[in-house]
């Protein structure tokens, strides 16, 4: 068994991520690799389970289930959750060596995962049209129209953490 679609790295700033689809039991071995090899602290799980919890942790690496359905924005619930884990993983960055990196998954890393990459990439000061470029060119066929017409109307909710303000 083998990794059939290859992680895609998004690196902008001092964010990385590594969108991927989804492991399976008989695979998750090969991911680990993966995410050890890009410094990966976290996976962000969007999918039902395919793979067990304990593999992963006994790698060193935090499981986030942040599960929503195909097809749907995610809700809010799962943006706060997501920019904690964001904030508590990026903001404190000392160097680019040593840089973590998230990796997250849905079932086949184009839709649900890209769209929650986006929504970093925007929170962190990016626009809209090319955080989606940006994804797109490491990750062919991510983020679909009815996706990007959300992203393009998502407003940040990291207050006072970009921008500049007219006094």
């Amino acid at each position: 068994m083998s990794i059939v679609n290859k992680p895609s790295l998004i690196e902008w700033k001092s964010l990385r991520f590594l969108i991927m689809d989804a492991p399976k039991e008989s695979n998750l071995h090969m991911y680990i690799k993966e995410c050890k090899r890009h410094n990966v602290m976290h996976i962000v799980r969007i999918s039902d389970p395919s793979y067990s919890r304990e593999e992963v942790e006994n790698a060193g690496i935090q499981l986030h289930e942040m599960y929503y359905p195909d097809g749907q924005s995610p809700p809010a619930e799962i943006i706060s959750v997501w920019l904690k884990l964001l904030a508590d993983t990026f903001e404190n960055v000392k160097s680019k060596e040593d840089s973590p990196c998230i990796a997250i998954h849905c079932v086949a890393g184009l839709g649900r995962a890209p769209v929650l990459v986006a929504i970093a990439l925007i929170e962190y000061g990016m626009d809209a049209i090319p955080a989606v470029t940006l994804i797109r060119e490491k990750r062919r066929g991510a983020i679909n129209a009815v996706q990007l017409n959300y992203l393009e109307s998502y407003v940040p909710k990291r207050r006072g953490k970009k921008g500049c303000c007219i006094m």
